[in-house]
């Protein structure tokens, strides 16, 4: 397992625990009660570290190598019920979009989502999660057969960013992302939106509009990343601590700023210490919010999707 700078004392209490528990195992002398003072201590500094997480410690902890991406969840969820849907129908593919048919219980959903990659070959492969326009063409093609067989819309929002690449820019990549919006405002099933882990810029809103927008304890949602705000601001990614907390990008500052509607607990330590839990949390946080929508018409449902986006950003003079 990988400990981040900040879980070090943690890391130190596990190994000491281990050792005990190795040493009593091993030989005959009775280490019960140096395990159970070591458990102990290793609960209280765990509970101590991650309720005073600062707002960078978050952003680490949304990008550790073990948090679960996208298809974790949807196969978790689903199990074999789901069925990957693949292309955009004019230019190719995006592997860093993924999306497609699956089933919760009895309730068919379409799944959509950002997919990231698990080593090196893999991150190439998904381009590192960053989707290219035809990614988010895909996404909108899905969403469009949707709406036509009255299928709810699951969104898994987990980006760096969309793709900057000058091919990117060349094939409409604002335009892209902006059609999303505009689409998604006036779908006429469900949406439902997960922000699992990274939720930067327009890559993230490009399939970030929905009736009920979920955020896990652990993820960020910003209009940029801290390192690129100290880099602009202080020419320098030195001061990106200090550009995380002015960004306002955990999940409580966004559900104060009203662009997040609730904030789902992942485990302590993270969604990756407990994975089985966190993806039994998200299947009943999916179920719950459909159970709310499912019974509004489609004209009240695009009513209240575009009423909440519209009163966004409300200030005094």
């Amino acid at each position: 397992m990988e400990y981040l700078d900040f879980e070090l004392p943690i890391k130190e209490l596990e190994e000491q625990y281990n050792k005990a528990c190795a040493i009593g195992e091993e030989s005959d002398v009775d280490v019960t009660d140096t395990c159970k003072q070591i458990e102990k201590k290793l609960n209280e500094t765990k509970k101590d570290i991650y309720k005073n997480l600062s707002a960078w410690q978050r952003v680490q902890l949304s990008r550790h190598p073990s948090r679960p991406y996208t298809l974790d969840y949807i196969h978790a969820i689903c199990g074999d019920s789901f069925l990957e849907l693949h292309g955009d129908r004019t230019v190719k593919d995006d592997k860093a979009m993924i999306g497609g048919l699956g089933k919760i219980g009895d309730q068919s959903y379409m799944f959509i989502g950002q997919q990231k990659g698990y080593n090196t070959k893999t991150r190439q492969y998904r381009n590192f999660g960053m989707a290219n326009p035809e990614g988010y063409r895909k996404a909108l093609r899905l969403m469009k057969s949707a709406e036509k067989f009255d299928i709810p819309v699951v969104c898994f929002v987990d980006t760096p960013g969309a793709y900057p690449g000058l091919e990117a820019e060349e094939r409409g990549q604002g335009e892209a992302i902006a059609r999303n919006i505009l689409e998604m405002t006036r779908l006429k099933v469900p949406v439902i939106v997960i922000i699992i882990g990274e939720g930067a810029s327009g890559g993230a809103l490009g399939i970030g509009v929905g009736d009920k927008v979920l955020m896990l304890e652990n993820a960020w949602y910003s209009v940029i990343s801290p390192e690129n705000c100290s880099s602009i601001l202080w020419r320098s990614w030195d001061h990106k601590e200090r550009a995380a907390e002015a960004l306002k990008l955990t999940a409580k500052d966004s559900v104060k700023l009203k662009v997040v509607d609730q904030i789902v607990k992942e485990p302590l330590g993270g969604a990756h210490s407990d994975r089985e839990k966190m993806f039994l949390t998200v299947r009943d946080q999916i179920t719950a919010s459909f159970e709310e929508l499912k019974n509004l018409s489609k004209e009240d449902l695009i009513e209240k999707r575009m009423e909440k986006y519209a009163n966004m950003g409300d200030f005094k003079g």
